[in-house]
């Protein structure tokens, strides 16, 4: 594989705290990778070090195989904080200075402005910008000097559901374009929409490391009812292919042990002469399955 990212037992302490806790893991090469957690799990600290703006304990990590420097840095983008921008300055000034300091031609500037939807706005006021539009900008200063690497803390923290889409749109477009993207968020719906790699972080340990889709290859559930729910509980107990049967707001889940359609259980409690009144198949969310990781 090809290698962007090696994180080796990376470790950070302040005092007592144990922020990261010798934590391992690699970032291959056009991928989307959630780095995800609760409040305090240690995410932005990661992410610091990497971007050597905190000094790790111990551990170590390269980018493109390399130990980390300034010309490293070249090659990534990162958005850490809050958009830092002069508010009386309009998009396209702002744009203007970060080329500068980029050493980015500036007609790159409208490009970017595009791919983030606020070319039509170039010339407004920072100070006139939303949230989401500020954020936005922000994406476009990153992605200014083509980085092979974008890395997001939290990119859609205190937006409106309109701005969390639109930010969502912007990620998959620059992902299939080619950038590696590490994005840190504590949103467990968003991160199951655009990341198809996850680490799971709580109090500074990881907890997963791998596909998302891995976390949350589990066989699902059926949600299904019928008139006599009694009968229907007890049927489906003496099916040996349900290792759990739980009941909510009136409808009985059976987890499956093993693959099984609609149709086949469905045909199997017809023949046991149970007519159900629903049946619905289901998959446990990236939510649920984080949540019984975290316990």
């Amino acid at each position: 594989m090809d290698h962007i990212l090696e994180i080796k037992n990376l470790t950070k302490k302040f005092g007592r705290l144990t922020a990261v806790d010798n934590i391992s893991f690699n970032v291959e090469k056009g991928n989307v990778y959630g780095l995800l957690g609760p409040n305090g799990s240690g995410k932005s600290t990661t992410l610091g070090m990497l971007l050597t703006t905190i000094n790790p304990t111990s551990g170590s990590w390269s980018w493109f195989g390399q130990p980390t420097d300034h010309n490293t840095l070249k090659r990534i983008g990162a958005i850490i904080e809050r958009p830092n921008f002069y508010t009386y300055l309009n998009a396209e000034q702002n744009l203007q200075i970060t080329a500068t300091i980029k050493g980015v031609h500036e007609n790159k500037i409208d490009e970017k402005l595009a791919l983030v939807g606020l070319l039509d706005r170039k010339k407004d006021k920072f100070s006139t910008y939303s949230l989401g539009m500020k954020q936005r900008l922000a994406i476009a200063s990153a992605m200014l000097n083509d980085p092979e690497v974008l890395i997001l803390d939290e990119p859609t923290n205190g937006l409106d559901p309109m701005g969390i889409i639109q930010i969502r749109e912007i990620i998959n477009l620059i992902a299939s374009a080619g950038t590696t993207i590490i994005l840190a968020s504590h949103l467990l719906d968003e991160v199951e929409k655009v990341c198809s790699h996850v680490i799971v972080l709580k109090n500074g340990i990881s907890l997963y490391s791998g596909l998302t889709a891995g976390m949350t290859a589990n066989k699902g559930y059926f949600e299904v009812s019928a008139k006599d729910m009694k009968l229907l509980e007890k049927t489906l107990g003496e099916i040996n292919n349900f290792n759990k049967l739980t009941v909510q707001n009136g409808m009985l889940k059976a987890y499956l042990n093993n693959e099984m359609s609609p149709e086949e259980l469905n045909r199997i409690l017809f023949d046991k002469q149970i007519i159900l009144s629903h049946l619905v198949k289901r998959k446990d969310s990236l939510e649920s399955q984080f949540l019984e990781l975290v316990k």
